[in-house]
């Protein structure tokens, strides 16, 4: 474990020089609830800093957003087949056989 958390601090602190030339401040104010969690995540998560943190939060609800989106289009979209019992074994025969070769 400790292993593991060295290694996500290393991560943290390398992404933190790769982004920090193009980087903007932004303050925002916690209450000290919110302000504590911050700080456990950090110690207990091996971010390398609160700033570290709050933009893997934002990056999760991006790709959260984003995936949003494609099963919204997804789900707007006409459908190419019909997914019942016959399709999943066509499909489960047409791995098996491009698995032996």
């Amino acid at each position: 474990m400790a292993d593991k958390l060295s290694l996500n601090v290393l991560l943290a602190n390398f992404c933190q020089l790769l982004y920090s030339s193009d980087m903007n401040t932004m303050n925002v104010s916690l209450p000290g609830p919110l302000k504590s969690f911050v700080d456990e995540q950090v110690v207990g998560r091996g971010y390398g800093t609160c700033s570290a943190y709050i933009r893997e939060l934002i990056r999760h609800d991006q790709d959260r957003q984003h995936l949003r989106s494609l099963l919204l289009e997804g789900g707007e979209s006409a459908p190419a087949v019909t997914a019942d019992a016959n399709y999943f074994q066509t499909l489960r025969a047409d791995v098996r056989q491009q698995s032996k070769g």
